[in-house]
Order: C-alpha cells, then structure tokens, then sequence
C-alpha cells in the first residue's frame, strides 16, 4: 500500500524540488536562475547557498551515457503501474509540468516509488553515444522515505504521440498557474514499447541540485511529431542543464 504524499506546490520547479522538505527550498523559490546568461547554470551555485551542490556536487546529472562502457548486468525491470489522472498543468517558468493524481507507482526490485509529475526538457538533457535527442520527458517518482527515482524518456522526430497532443491542446495561457483541464491523461501513452534501461545515481537537474536520485534512461525512444517539438520550442528553445563529470559512476544498463 502506497502511503500517502504532500501535494506539489502550483510553484514547484520542474524536476521536484518541492518533494524534498528543507529550508533551502523555500529560499530557493525566490531565487532567480535559467538556463543562460548571468544566472544560468554556470552560476548556479553561486546564486543561493542552498544551492552549492550545483557547484560542488560530486554525483551530478545530466552525464554522458556510452553503450559500449555501460556494464551490463541482470538488473530488475521497471514494472509501471500507472492509472489514468485529470490533467493538472503548469508552465512553471522553467518547463511544462503536469502535476499527476495520487495512485500510480512504479516499482524496481523490492522498491515502490509514487508518481508525483512529470515534465519536460529541449533538447535532451541526457546523452546517449553522442546524441542529445529532441526532447526528453522527466517522470518523477518519490518513495515513501523520500527518496527519488526519475524515469527518462527520450523523444526524436517521427509520429506524432496522441498524450504530447493533449498536452499541447490544453496549454496553460499564463505561467505559475495550475489549468486543470476536463479531461483525463495516462501516462503510458508515452512510455516505449521496450522497457529496457541504463542506470546511475545522480542529482536534479535543476537548483538545487540534490544528489541521491536514482535516474534510469529508457534506451528506445519515442517519437514526437515535428510540429510537437516546434510548439514546446515555441515556449522553451532550450531547457537543458549541460552535462556534468561522470567523476568514475558506474552506468549499468539491462542486458
């Protein structure tokens, strides 16, 4: 039995900083950063003494990811069990987030983590064998001693996705404020059809750059039509953290 989790704040940054409860957080939300300029990555460890992980950090993401390095291994699937949610969106200043209904969980090995939002990033922040896709979505997971797991899925140039769709249909007109729609989402709709994963421990990838979060990358991609980049890139050009030093992670990857 999932046990039950704090609602997101409408003003939550996009890869859950409001899922870890600390002081430096509520700092943190009046804390100007972006991805350029003077308060771009570069500088984010600097801008908020809660946010010297951005800096100092030694288990940063996003990393590089080879195929050919990765260590291959017997690992446990990652069973989804996700249910359908009424769709709660926000343009957070940082991404587009969708706030997802309590219920659905995912499950790796003998750990059950809790679907909490899910947003997304252009282009890609992870890279695979030299390539940063179009896009990639962030699913974000917490467990019931806070622990989080992020699932990530890349998405390339191809068909159009019935849920990137909605999404986009439905656009919130102003930024910090939670659109809920009539509709229902489900989140499979955007997952591949092959599970198969690599695996690391890393941060968020935004302010402030907790470390300790357990991130596996589906290795097949989804495709997005063109004119679904083209309209999230309409809003956010480009939303991706550089990448950061492996500093001697393993990357373990199913066989």
């Amino acid at each position: 039995m999932l046990r039950s989790r704090p609602r997101l704040s409408r003003f939550a940054v996009c890869t859950a900083s409001l899922v870890l409860a600390s002081s430096a957080l509520a700092v943190g939300l009046s804390t100007h950063w972006s991805y350029e300029g003077a308060s771009g990555p570069g500088t984010w460890g600097s801008l908020n003494k809660s946010y010297r992980s951005c800096a100092l950090g030694k288990a940063q993401s996003p990393i590089a990811i080879s195929d050919a390095s990765a260590i291959k291994a017997d690992l446990p699937p990652i069973e989804f069990h996700y249910q359908s949610s009424p769709l709660k969106i926000i343009d957070n200043g940082h991404t587009i987030q969708i706030n997802y209904e309590p219920g659905s969980f995912i499950t790796v090995g003998q750990r059950q983590y809790a679907l909490v939002q899910f947003h997304f990033h252009r282009p890609s922040e992870e890279q695979v064998d030299g390539r940063h896709y179009a896009m990639a979505a962030h699913l974000v997971h917490q467990d019931a001693k806070g622990r989080l797991a992020v699932v990530a899925v890349l998405l390339t140039a191809g068909r159009a996705n019935r849920l990137i769709g909605l999404l986009w249909n439905n656009l919130p007109k102003a930024e910090e404020t939670e659109t809920v729609a009539n509709l229902k989402i489900d989140l499979s709709d955007l997952l591949p059809t092959n599970r198969a994963y690599y695996t690391y421990q890393g941060s968020l990838t935004t302010p402030p750059c907790s470390e300790g979060v357990s991130w596996y990358v589906l290795r097949e991609p989804v495709s997005v039509s063109t004119d679904q980049i083209a309209r999230f890139a309409a809003r956010y050009s480009m939303n991706a953290r550089p990448l950061q030093p492996r500093n001697g992670r393993p990357i373990r990857a199913t066989e």
